[in-house]
């Protein structure tokens, strides 16, 4: 299954509710720093509620000892954006890939944009909304990675 990478995340409640999405699809949670809360934080906790021991959590303090990590063990890089120019339907996702989001207020880091294999983005047809939450944003592109995936397996 593919791996789902947050840089820099900054709302608790938000990761928690990843952190629950990736218990319930057998997603590796790779977090990187900085962090804009502690692992500890009671929202974060309560957010994931008492899916936490289900949660394959990696932490990263740098996105430079991240980039290692993933160098390490292989896959195409996907980093998710609004500026990002393939749409995330329009990719065939493969078991090794990683889906990279950036936190909640500044996206993903330039380097971590640079370094993506692809960039890809989740349509909206309104204009007026210029993003969406990222714990939808993360659910939506592991479960359109996971029905390509099932499809092909």
């Amino acid at each position: 299954m593919v791996k789902l990478v947050l840089v820099n995340p900054q709302i608790p409640p938000n990761t928690g509710n990843i952190a629950r999405t990736c218990a319930a699809t057998g997603t590796e949670l790779h977090l990187v720093g900085p962090l804009g809360f502690e692992l500890g934080d009671r929202y974060l906790k309560r957010a994931g509620l008492d899916y936490w021991p289900y949660v394959d959590l990696h932490y990263h303090n740098s996105c430079e000892e991240f980039i290692t990590h993933w160098r390490g063990q292989g896959g195409n890089l996907l980093g998710f954006s609004v500026t990002g120019t393939v749409n995330f339907w329009d990719y065939t996702y493969q078991s090794t890939d990683w889906l990279m989001m950036g936190s909640e207020t500044d996206g993903l880091p330039q380097m971590m944009r640079d370094l993506s294999t692809q960039l890809l983005c989740i349509p909206m047809p309104h204009s007026e909304v210029r993003s969406l939450n990222l714990a939808s944003s993360a659910a939506i592109a592991l479960f359109e990675a996971g029905r390509q995936l099932r499809s092909l397996g």
